[in-house]
């Protein structure tokens, strides 16, 4: 297991340490370094999804509003 030292403000400290003084603080922080992480990755894969979707947009045929409005009621019974 490693050891990390982080500098943060007095009053983040002092709010962390009252707000989980009953709790393994090593394990709160791992905790939410992890969920750092997965928020980061999400994001990424989310612009990554966002990037794929504008690349097909941008290969996709365009059509008109008639030809679009002609494929709408030749696919309805």
């Amino acid at each position: 297991m490693a050891t990390v030292n982080y500098s943060v403000p007095d009053d983040v400290r002092d709010a962390f340490n009252k707000t989980f003084k009953n709790q393994n603080r090593s394990a709160v922080v791992a905790e939410l370094m992890r969920e750092a992480v997965e928020r980061v990755e999400r994001k990424q894969r989310g612009r990554e999804a966002i990037d794929r979707i504008l690349a097909r947009h941008a290969n996709a045929p365009v059509l008109s509003s008639e030809e679009i409005a002609a494929t709408r009621k030749d696919g309805r019974p």
